[in-house]
Order: structure tokens, then sequence, then C-alpha cells
């Protein structure tokens, strides 16, 4: 019996060291280049022009993000991309709410053809002509809600609340019947507190699309007024790889350009940086919790 315990003490240790390598591994692959990114921002174009890996800046410079701060049209951007970012959040979970909870309930009529119809939907589409098509016939080509209005509903998150939906007590809708409350009043009170978990969840992953999206813009978007971060930052590396064929052998102008596009991979990256943290909590728990039933 012991040395059955020993052994299964020491396999017990193998396997440890070997998950602790492979999750040190992993995490050297992911920071390293995160890091050789940013610090690569504050270098400045003779440093860029050397080539090879940069672990720490031989020449700090901020000139970098002097340049993409200078142009007015990254405010614009930046300040497109907050706003796409937070009303298609506020308004795809509450819609998504909404489909769901009404599909939670087993005496609507139709219930079964509508998550039928929605589960079709979430596996083939009209294609991308169609859907131009579509957009412009509905005049959002060049509209700010066509950022909004397309990204509405998401099935594959209406099944997730619906789910979580059918796992509150009954006795608190039958509750809140009895002291008078309708549809409207028991959805707002009982039910979106009671889910928040997971609609926090649903937020982080559509803010996330959300924020990262440029082929919106690309298809549906002339008016530069109107492109969000991730379309300039595309606009960059395009006019930055266009110079770079006219100008063979110019160093300065390669490096300065992909300063620049460090630099702004760097500004739009953060702010997604940031909310991680403060949404983690309310991923962790909320991350399975409409797809287990008691």
């Amino acid at each position: 019996m012991n040395l059955k315990a020993a052994k299964g003490d020491l396999d017990s240790r193998v396997f440890d060291t070997i998950n602790i390598i492979l999750l040190v591994t992993f995490t050297i692959i992911i920071v390293v280049p995160l890091w050789n990114v940013i610090v690569s921002s504050f270098s400045s174009g003779r440093s860029l022009a050397e080539g090879g890996f940069i672990f720490w800046p031989t020449e700090f410079s901020l000139e970098n993000y002097q340049a993409v701060f200078r142009d007015e049209n990254i405010w614009q951007a930046f300040f497109i991309s907050v706003a796409k970012t937070v009303i298609g959040v506020i308004t795809h979970v509450f819609f998504c709410a909404m489909v769901g909870y009404g599909l939670s309930k087993k005496y609507v009529r139709g219930r079964k053809f509508y998550v039928a119809m929605g589960v079709i939907t979430m596996f083939f589409s009209g294609g991308m002509i169609p859907t131009y098509l579509l957009m412009k016939d509905l005049g959002l080509l060049n509209s700010f809600w066509v950022y909004i209005i397309p990204a509405l509903l998401s099935f594959y998150d209406v099944i997730i609340l619906m789910n979580f939906f059918r796992n509150v007590p009954d006795s608190l809708e039958e509750s809140a019947k009895i002291d008078g409350g309708g549809d409207w009043r028991i959805f707002l009170s009982i039910f979106i507190p009671l889910s928040m978990p997971a609609m926090a969840t649903i937020a982080l992953f559509n803010g996330v699309g959300q924020w990262n999206d440029f082929m919106t813009t690309k298809l549906y978007i002339t008016d530069q007024s109107l492109y969000p971060l991730q379309m300039m930052l595309y606009e960059i590396i395009v006019q930055s790889q266009t110079q770079s064929m006219q100008n063979i052998g110019s160093v300065a102008i390669q490096t300065t350009t992909k300063g620049v596009q460090l630099a702004t991979i760097v500004v739009t990256t953060l702010p997604i940086v940031v909310m991680y943290p403060i949404l983690q909590k309310y991923f962790i728990s909320g991350m399975m919790l409409g797809a287990v039933k008691e």
C-alpha cells in the first residue's frame, strides 16, 4: 500500500510539474509578443529601423503616441468606437433579454416555431450581397445605426438567457403577479436583477466584438467621420504598405509608420484590457449559467 501511495504521489507531482511547465510556456508565448508591441511603440524610429526583437526601448520616445493623438480623426474615431460599443452593448443585451424572457414561457403560442427559426439563423445567413442590399433598402448605408440595428439580436445569446430565465423559481413570478405586477414589471424588477451575471457575460462578449469590428465599416460606411478606431488602424496599415512599396529603401517613412501602427494598436486595445478585469467576476460566474439546468 505504501508503494502504491508513493507511486501515486510521484505521478501526481509529475503531472503537476508538466501542467506548470505548459502553463508557463503558453504564458510566455502570449505575453512576449504583447510586451514587444508595447515596448516597440515607445521606441524611436532609429530603434525600430534596426529591427529584431525589442525587450526594452534603447531610445525611449513618445513621438509615436504624439503622432497618433495629433490626428483629429483619431479622436473622432475613438468617440465613434465608444458610442457604438456602449449603445450597441446596452441595446443588444436588453433586446436579447426581452426575446429570451418571452421564449422562456411555455404558454407563449408558437414558441417552438420561433425557437426553430432562431436556431436556423445560427447556421445560415443570406450572404454578403443580399445583406448589403437589405442595408441599402433600410437606409442604413453611411449611417451610425448600421452599427446598432443589425447587431440587436444574437440567438445564441437569446438561448443562454432563455435557459437562465427558466431556472428562476416560478414562485417569484407568482408572488409578483399576486401583488399586481405585470409582465414588464416582473421582467424589469425580478428577472433583470437576477440575470446580471449572465447579462454581464453576454455584454463582455458583445462589447469586445463591437470594439474590434471593422468589417461593418468596410462594407457599409464610406463617410470617414463614421470610422471607428479599428477602421482607422486598418487605414494606417494599408497606407503604410502603400508608402513602403512606393518608397522602397526609405527607412524613415517605413519606421515612422510602423511606430504609429504599434501606438495605434496599443491605444485601441487598452480600453478592452482595462474593462475585462472589472467584468471578470461576472464573466466567471455567468459563463455556464444559461447552459446548466437543475
